[in-house]
């Protein structure tokens, strides 16, 4: 992964990191105030509610009350419609978006109920004391919009916590159905522990505990529920809102990191190119220095400095080559040139005839690579002048394959070209030479066939010289073309060979704008391929060459 996307992908994450927290807070904060505002409803209702039990708004006190769950049962199983009806449709007219119900505890006030909790010290007598306040609840229960086969009830959990709560509240989120044959559905239920009165309990100092009036009527439990269907349906649009600006902001977002990421990465991209583009031939070259003020102006400038180094040492490098070359030229030829004439003016004896040619091959050769290595100091120093012209690669293949016949029939190897012609521009000499040596070392390598190939491909020429020697192992083809490396069991020193023949050929190549490489497989033999761009040349047409 580029470090433009690593970029994208972390800010990206970052943001959405952010905005996830701010959607959840903006949530919550949301679901908190809808709650508290629900919260301040019920406790107005519950304030309605007892005002309404405590003082009937009708004429008569027994239409004004909401008879109990028992009542209405026994009313219903008799006919008694109208007296039922009646009541309900005052108490639904005045707590129209509520559920409500309310358990009177006979007998009990606040103080009686604590002591007998505190009494039932073990968790049989609890449950006992709890039986018996379920008892009495279930017997006095009033409902209004809930359903009384299916009423609202706290565990004995719930019980234990309202009796001890502080200000004798209980607030809890239930699923309550609030009509017959009805799915219940998710309310805030208020439940409040207190005498039916209008008068707000004051909060005792001791915990758990109230303020005891004296003729005060019994405890009752009351419960006020309201949906939060419209609490819920609200976050839903808020939460789907939430979510359409997060995607619309993480896409805009991650689009602006892309952006700004490749902006930023721009000079050092720049640096990148221009680095590639710098070797062997043009360390004259420097990468650009942006005016950033930051890292990637350190860095092209270190880049550029190393440059200056490595030039100057290539240079001293060449220079050395060089100078060394032509110094050697002169002594090699003088001693080439003494060897020459001591056999031809005078006459020795077969030992010291031998030694005599063995010092004219050997100056021979060293000939040969000292004009080896000057060629590739001119081929580093990017002065290889090439000769470019047309040339018709079946034809030239052809040309090489009648040059290079007579030492094909002394090894009696087979030396054919094949392929079709296709017209190119380049040094004919130059080319002939990377060809030759190419030809030379499958024919030292000891293979019985070489064919010389020319295709097309796209806009290049490919032109190929494949043998069926013994090959050369794979983790050894790309190094053949390091200076003086050679491979012993396919070429020898008593051949003349001195490991600079690929690397000479490669620098020819690459001259050219072309590339040169090998593919072999031991025991199969190797090809080796010269592909070279083919240039804008006419087309010829062999009818045409004289």
């Amino acid at each position: 992964m580029t470090l433009r996307w690593r970029l994208t992908l972390f800010y990206t994450a970052l943001l959405a990191f952010l905005l996830t927290g701010v959607g959840v807070i903006t949530l919550y904060m949301m679901r908190v105030n809808l709650i508290s505002g629900i919260d301040s409803d019920l406790n107005t209702t519950y304030k309605q509610f007892v005002t309404y039990l405590v003082k009937p708004i009708g004429p008569d006190d027994q239409t004004a009350r909401i008879p109990t769950d028992q009542q209405q049962l026994t009313a219903q199983g008799n006919g008694q419609f109208d007296q039922i009806g009646q009541a309900k449709l005052l108490a639904r007219y005045y707590f129209s978006n509520s559920s409500l119900a309310v358990e009177e505890l006979s007998f009990y006030s606040r103080q009686t109920l604590l002591d007998d909790l505190k009494a039932a010290r073990t968790p049989d007598a609890k449950k006992e004391l709890f039986d018996y306040l379920a008892g009495l609840r279930e017997d006095s229960r009033r409902s209004l919009a809930v359903d009384i086969n299916r009423p609202i009830t706290l565990s004995d959990a719930e019980l234990d916590a309202l009796i001890n709560s502080t200000d004798g509240r209980l607030r809890l989120n239930r699923l309550i159905a609030d009509a017959p044959n009805r799915e219940p559905t998710l309310m805030r239920l208020l439940v409040v522990l207190g005498p039916l009165t209008n008068t707000e309990p004051s909060r005792d100092a001791g915990i758990g505990s109230f303020q005891n009036f004296q003729n005060e009527p019994p405890l009752s439990v009351v419960y006020v529920a309201r949906s939060l269907k419209t609490v819920q349906s609200t976050l839903d649009d808020l939460r789907q809102v939430v979510m359409l600006l997060f995607l619309t902001g993480l896409f805009t977002a991650g689009t602006g990191a892309y952006l700004l990421a490749g902006q930023a990465l721009l000079p050092l991209r720049r640096v990148q190119r221009a680095a590639e583009r710098i070797g062997g031939q043009n360390l004259t070259e420097r990468v650009p220095v942006p005016q950033t003020g930051d890292e990637v102006e350190s860095l092209a400038t270190a880049l550029n400095a190393m440059l200056g180094r490595l030039e100057g040492s290539f240079e001293a490098q060449r220079r050395f080559t060089s100078d060394a070359s032509h110094e050697l030229r002169t002594p090699v030829t003088a001693i080439s040139g003494h060897a020459s004439y001591l056999l031809r003016r005078t006459n020795p004896t077969g030992q010291q005839q031998e030694s005599l040619k063995i010092i004219q091959s050997e100056s021979a050769r060293l000939t040969n690579l000292i004009a080896s290595l000057l060629q590739l100091a001119r081929s580093d120093s990017g002065a290889l002048a090439l000769q470019r012209g047309p040339i018709l690669s079946a034809l030239f293949l052809s040309e090489i394959v009648r040059e290079l016949a007579p030492l094909a029939q002394a090894q009696q190897t087979t030396l054919t070209s094949v392929g079709e012609d296709v017209t190119f521009e380049a040094d004919a000499d130059r080319l002939k030479q990377v060809l030759i040596n190419l030809v030379s070392n499958a024919l030292k390598a000891g293979a019985q066939t070489v064919t010389l190939r020319s295709e097309r491909v796209d806009d290049d020429v490919r032109l190929s010289v494949q043998d069926d020697g013994p090959g050369i192992p794979e983790d050894q083809l790309e190094r053949l073309f390091d200076r003086f490396y050679r491979l012993e069991d396919s070429r020898s020193r008593d051949q003349g060979g001195a490991g600079l023949g690929l690397s000479i050929a490669r620098g020819i190549v690459d001259a050219h704008g072309g590339r040169i490489w090998l593919d072999s497989e031991v025991g199969r033999g190797t090809t080796a391929y010269v592909q070279l761009p083919v240039g804008n040349v006419p087309e010829f047409d062999l009818d045409d060459v004289p």
